[in-house]
């Protein structure tokens, strides 16, 4: 069986602006492939209502599983629980079970559970609440979309969380090999590597290094024994 399917989500104008720098992906990209889950498309949008709904549409409808971050905070631009709430013809509101634990959370810091804050607890009604055990504030997954926070170390800690109940594959193994060739020297071979091992993927990366032209040629499968295999024929095929 293929193992599992995912995309992602990135919300937000800071990372459209550079303003910030997304590390999420990275990470994500990093647990799914641990869990046998397959990353496949990553997308980023504005704060934009329209485009929010559209993009978690198509991309719920065409993957086993989609994974956004960014836009559930306390301000004003932080429109994203509405429109996945829009997305799925749910309903959203301030939920007894989130404000709970918000108001458990400032109690203990001595802070109010402001207006702002509240706005945390607006979880669609069919959602089910991700843990953050970080700041409090929950992410939830409705269908097949689970939905966290844009801050690097909150939203590691929803992925912690949300990864456990989904049912994944076999993790993906890889090899690298560092030849110190320019990529229009290895093109030709490497083609031909790449088409007798079709179960595996197969790829180069290019570098320059002290001038020196060289790629990191990588593979990649579920099988550790076709891996090996396949990496070393690799090694003698570009052996120096």
């Amino acid at each position: 069986m293929p193992n599992p399917t995912a995309a992602m989500l990135v919300i937000g104008d800071e990372i459209l602006s550079g303003r910030t720098r997304d590390a999420n992906m990275h990470h994500l990209a990093g647990r799914l492939t641990e869990a046998g889950i397959d990353l496949r498309e990553v997308r980023i949008v504005s704060d934009d209502a329209p485009a929010i709904i559209a993009a978690v549409q198509a991309l719920a409808a065409g993957f086993d599983h989609v994974f956004t971050s960014g836009g559930i905070g306390p301000t004003h631009d932080d429109i994203t629980a509405d429109c996945i709430a829009a997305a799925f013809g749910d309903t959203i509101d301030v939920r007894d079970d989130a404000r709970a634990l918000l108001q458990a959370h400032y109690d203990r810091s001595g802070q109010e559970l402001n207006a702002a804050r509240l706005r945390m607890a607006r979880i669609p009604a069919t959602a089910t609440l991700i843990d953050n055990p970080v700041s409090t504030a929950p992410g939830f997954s409705i269908g097949n979309v689970h939905v966290m926070a844009g801050v690097p170390l909150v939203f590691q800690a929803m992925v912690a969380s949300v990864l456990p109940t989904l049912t994944g594959g076999a993790p993906l193994l890889s090899r690298t090999l560092e030849v110190m060739r320019g990529e229009g020297d290895i093109a030709g071979p490497l083609g031909v590597f790449a088409a007798d091992h079709p179960d595996l993927s197969v790829g180069s990366y290019p570098f320059q290094r002290n001038g020196i032209y060289g790629a990191n040629l990588v593979i990649r499968g579920a099988d550790a024994a076709q891996v090996e295999a396949a990496f070393t024929r690799l090694q003698d095929l570009f052996a120096a």
